[in-house]
């Protein structure tokens, strides 16, 4: 005899499930969210103004719009920063609104770290699990770079929270067969206001985006490369309007954008930003020099095993490797659209991509740029995982899963081992829960446990692998926000961390050498100057007069970056008598005062909240302005000081020179035509009055 039974009775235990499942995992989203948060922005404000350099340009941006639009690094717009705005814009709309200081500028890099995990998330548990993207959320909030750069003021925060929001409308568009052309024309203007962000660093992730859904995507070959195209195209417009208003303007319109040696922002993207950092052959700014050691070690896939690359992103660098490979695989033969082929193609391609591209440019690169690397880290371990752990009971499964993680609890202690009197309980702790957690793995599956003891176990199990895999890195971030980081070059975790040979390069911790030829002496802090000479040491290294080419020193920075460098003794190093001068002497006057580099202006102008004309910009080798032209703005009545040596905020008298000895010439004729006074411990020009005036 057959029971009746009511429909939905029968289907009540499972909807149920099904929505205390959904409850749960929006609880532990949010909570995932809340905790980054916290992390991110526990304690901001000891990082003060950051990097000095973008702080200027942001105070500017919140006081002038043409400033805010171009970039500018003072409100009376002489010259941009050596990089498109994008992230100004962002900051500098804040500072609008809450008023420019310290938190107005670098709560909304914390929310961009919170965006970019809560985008990570999402993209991989539309194609895995909520557990899966919890795990990549995670990892990404707990990277040791990525802690740092967003609670700090450079560009990275913002390009990072573009790409993720990328990959998540590429994920969008192969899952689409109606709108998937708007989700790929999405796409393809995130990347392009990547580009308004940080250049062509943006483009990086493109062969993986654009394969990724040639490969997967649901509408036929032909509508595939059609929606590409009008991607290419959406990418072309978000990112070049900018770029055609700033050639198109004449140069009196506009400021002289920096890092440029031509004023062009074309020449600073193919450049100095551009192609140069792949050969290492820049023109502008800060060169370079093809292979240089002093900007990143030898080129190799070894570069970001070893120095404080290491330290900074490669705790989970190899299981990652081992991850997209494991997708590849686990897809085999199947239709062209699955999803775990097409996850490895997107984020195992823009891992693979961009992490060649840095081992093996030749041009300048810096530690924290590997937090492009995070995001694609987290998502395919955590998509490895999620297909690893569900057929963990099969022996080729459990083999690869143990393996990876005693490949990674062995990494761990090798990063660790490299602070030796920094938590020396903690390399042991990981390296006895790897082994715990691989031993486990392989184990449980042959006692034919009962179902909830399983269950129980394979929690317990997970949790040690969590804490194998993750400890460290989580250790390394916990310092990161317990210290002050500052200059242009910070570093997260502990002083010492990271395989030896490159520390940063400026002023603090390279220990791999100096380029061929260049000894680089450093006298940190102390922002020295010799009148006229053309020499710095404001503890960023020395430059020979009229070379125009900085060379990094050997000094002692803290962990938090370059000490001198962009600052020195950074606003603190201002004095008030100083800030009493400007502030009084500004008014009638399109600039305060001028002074050679970003590192001589970037601290006064903060302090004072006055203009203040950074010459030659960055460290002092663009050509802007001129000793003519330099001239004709004193003849004109438009600067009213030249600060001098002295201060304890870098930059100083004479500069680095430029390329042509510009900013040599100008501090030369000052000190020739004008007198001198000491205001506080600073030099400084009244150019209101002397035979140049």
């Amino acid at each position: 005899m057959t029971t009746l039974t009511d429909p939905v009775e029968a289907t009540r235990p499972r909807a149920i499930s099904t929505q205390y499942t959904l409850s749960r995992d929006k609880i532990l989203y949010g909570g995932l969210l809340a905790l980054t948060a916290i992390a991110y922005l526990w304690g901001l404000s000891k990082n003060g103004y950051a990097n000095e350099y973008y702080a200027a340009a942001v105070q500017a941006g919140s006081k002038s719009w043409k400033a805010w639009f171009f970039g500018s690094l003072d409100s009376s717009s002489f010259i941009t920063v050596d990089k498109t705005p994008g992230s100004l814009w962002v900051m500098g709309l804040s500072g609008r609104i809450f008023g420019f200081n310290s938190w107005s500028m670098l709560v909304p890099q914390a929310l961009m770290g919170v965006a970019s995990v809560g985008f990570v998330y999402v993209s991989v548990r539309r194609w895995f699990s909520a557990n899966a993207g919890l795990l990549a959320g995670a990892i990404l909030a707990l990277t040791p770079v990525a802690v740092l750069m967003f609670r700090f003021n450079n560009p990275d925060a913002l390009l990072i929270l573009l790409l993720c929001a990328g990959a998540w409308a590429v994920t969008r568009a192969i899952d689409s067969t109606k709108h998937a052309a708007r989700w790929m024309m999405l796409a393809g203007a995130l990347v392009g206001f990547g580009f308004l962000t940080k250049m062509l660093q943006a483009f990086l992730i493109l062969p993986a985006f654009g394969l990724a859904y040639l490969l997967a995507g649901k509408p036929a070959l032909g509508k595939r490369l059609l929606h590409l195209v009008l991607a290419t195209v959406s990418l072309i417009v978000s990112a070049g309007w900018w770029v055609a208003v700033v050639e198109l303007l004449p140069a009196s319109a506009r400021p002289y954008i920096g890092g440029s040696s031509t004023n062009s922002i074309l020449e600073l993207t193919l450049g100095y930003n551009g192609l140069g950092r792949l050969s290492g052959n820049e023109t502008g700014s800060v060169g370079g020099g093809v292979g240089n050691p002093g900007w990143g070690g030898a080129t190799g896939v070894q570069r970001l095993f070893g120095g404080e690359f290491a330290s900074q992103i490669a705790w989970l660098l190899p299981a990652a490797l081992i991850a997209t490979v494991v997708l590849i695989v686990a897809a085999g033969k199947a239709p062209r659209t699955d999803r775990k082929r097409a996850f490895a193609v997107l984020w195992g391609g823009w891992l693979v991509v961009t992490g060649l591209v840095f081992s093996y440019m030749q041009g300048i690169i810096h530690s924290y740029y590997m937090i492009a690397l995070a995001p694609a880290i987290g998502a395919v371990i955590a998509a490895a995982m999620s297909v690893l752990w569900k057929r963990r009971a099969e022996w080729l499964p459990r083999v690869t899963l143990a393996g990876g993680i005693l490949l990674t609890a062995g990494w761990s202690f090798a990063l660790l081992k490299q602070t030796p009197s920094w938590q020396p309980w903690l390399r042991w702790t990981v390296l006895f829960a790897g082994v715990l957690a691989a031993g486990l793995l392989m184990l449980l599956p042959e006692l034919k446990l009962h179902r909830t003891a399983a269950r129980r176990a394979g929690m317990f199990t997970a949790a040690v692998l969590a804490v194998s895999a993750l400890a460290g890195p989580t250790a390394y971030s916990l310092s990161t926000i317990s210290s002050a980081h500052t200059g242009a070059l910070p570093s997260a975790g502990p002083a010492g961390g990271g395989m030896g040979g490159f520390r940063g390069g400026f002023g603090g911790r390279m220990g791999g050498g100096m380029p061929p030829g260049q000894t680089g002496t450093t006298q940190p802090g102390t922002g020295t100057t010799q009148p006229g000479t053309g020499t710095t040491q404001p503890g960023t290294g020395t430059t020979q007069p009229g070379t125009g080419r900085t060379q990094p020193g050997t000094g002692t920075g803290g962990r938090g970056g370059m000490g001198g460098f962009l600052g020195g003794g950074g606003t603190s190093g201002v004095s008030s008598e100083l800030v009493t001068l400007l502030q009084q002497g500004a008014k009638g006057f399109t600039w305060a005062a001028a002074a050679v580099t970003a590192n001589g202006a970037a601290p006064v102008q903060i302090a004072s909240g006055e203009p203040i004309m950074a010459i030659g910009g960055f460290n002092g080798t663009d050509p802007a302005p001129s000793l003519s032209e330099f001239k004709e703005l004193v003849a004109q009545g438009k600067i009213h000081y030249f600060i001098g040596s002295g201060g304890g905020f870098g930059g100083g008298f004479g500069g680095r020179g430029g390329s042509d000895g510009t900013s040599s010439q100008i501090a030369s004729w000052v000190s020739q035509n004008f007198k001198s006074q000491t205001v506080g411990s600073t030099t400084v020009y009244d150019l209101s009055t002397g035979t140049g005036a």
